[in-house]
């Protein structure tokens, strides 16, 4: 068999999270993937760990100039929310096919001008939702189809993170819902947990253009940022399916994000980050483990042989947009008030904790509830509401 014809990959966007895809290119290439790292865009130098990783590939502070040298078959964005669409389309009327990290755009205007100029390059867009590339997902809904815990009730969706201020300080835009009137919606619903809604919108089957029904969401925050730290939403999707979310990154102790689906006869926890499945029903629980796909090698498959489906194709995130746009719409988050927050300072930078927060987020998915229903002394109601 002959020995296919490395696709060459330009990475935008090298510090931060960029450094997780540099490194992930880094592990597929010497895995064997048909890839080669054509180039690297970012106004910053690199960094000793970059550079070592990146070798001799060219390096360009602005896209066009890197397209124009290197002319590449794929693109992977991660860069400033606010400058996917800009940057995705620039790499896909260059020719390129584009990763773009997750959320797509900051408002569903901007997701609507995405969709429509990838549709005139011809060129595919796979977002960055990497909890939809776990195995556990179409396992998870082939266990729904045959009812396995009967009817659907529910999901409820939980995650408690810790992030103290050298997280909100590691960008001009990190936490913020805005600047100079551009929108960022950078909080912890649309971007850190973006996966949760994402991946209860993909059990369900509810991603694309058939849009959901009703949205709530509900604004906290802890720390002196604009944005929301401790969050919660309720949506009804086009199927009847009621979806809660609950997450804070004001958590007492972190803990591995996870969804359940409740039903009639039983309940299905999917822990998306590690792809564990864990089965209850009649008395008895089954765990299984399941692998991942690659987003990046997905998409380089695809190039080569489009009859390959992406795991995570732009128009299949549309149900998300709609939630990422009613959080941009809803009301400032409330502040957490000072006598029902606490501030950390054990670690190397300081952090703010919400007591109790974590039974909170976990009885809100369990009961698929709102803050606001929970009878917490700082959860107000402040729901700001999407209906179709």
């Amino acid at each position: 068999m002959p020995v296919p014809i490395p696709i060459p990959v330009v990475l935008v966007g090298v510090h931060g999270h960029g450094r997780w895809h540099l490194r992930n290119i880094d592990r597929l290439i010497r895995s064997g993937a048909p890839m080669r790292l054509a180039g690297i865009c970012d106004p910053q130098p690199l960094g000793s760990e970059e550079r070592d990783l990146a070798g001799e590939v060219r390096v360009e502070s602005r896209l066009d100039d890197l397209l124009d040298a290197v002319r590449p078959q794929v693109t992977v964005v991660c860069t400033p929310i606010h400058t996917h669409a800009e940057l995705g389309l620039a790499a896909a009327t260059a020719g390129s096919h584009v990763l773009l990290e997750k959320p797509p755009t900051p408002t569903l205007a901007d997701f609507e001008r995405l969709s429509a100029g990838l549709a005139v390059t011809g060129r595919s867009c796979q977002i960055g939702f990497q909890s939809l590339g776990s195995h556990a997902v179409p396992y998870t809904r082939a266990l729904l189809a045959d009812g396995v815990i009967g009817e659907v009730l529910g999901i409820g969706a939980a995650g408690a993170w810790q992030r103290d201020a050298s997280y909100y300080a590691r960008a001009p835009w990190a936490g913020r819902r805005s600047i100079d009137g551009v929108q960022i919606v950078d909080g912890a619903l649309t971007n850190p947990f973006a996966h949760a809604t994402a991946t209860a919108l993909a059990l369900d089957g509810a991603t694309g253009e058939e849009g959901l029904r009703e949205i709530q969401v509900e604004l906290f925050r802890a720390n002196p940022i604009e944005a929301d730290d401790t969050s919660c939403l309720r949506l009804v999707t086009r199927r009847g399916t009621t979806i809660t979310v609950a997450v804070t990154l004001c958590a007492e102790r972190a803990a591995e994000p996870y969804l359940i689906v409740h039903g009639t006869r039983g309940r299905i926890v999917l822990h998306y980050e590690t792809g564990r499945v864990r089965l209850e029903r009649a008395g008895r629980v089954t765990t299984t483990e399941h692998a991942a796909t690659d987003l990046l090698e997905n998409l380089v498959a695809h190039v080569r042989d489009p009859d390959v489906p992406l795991v995570a194709p732009v128009a299949a995130t549309r149900a998300f947009m709609q939630v990422v746009e009613t959080v941009r719409l809803a009301p400032e988050p409330a502040e957490v008030s000072s006598e029902n927050r606490a501030l950390d300072r054990s670690g190397p930078h300081p952090r703010y904790v919400v007591p109790g927060i974590d039974a909170t987020v976990a009885r809100a998915a369990d009961e698929l509830a709102l803050f606001s229903e929970l009878d917490l002394p700082w959860a107000h109601p402040t729901a700001a509401v999407l209906r179709d």
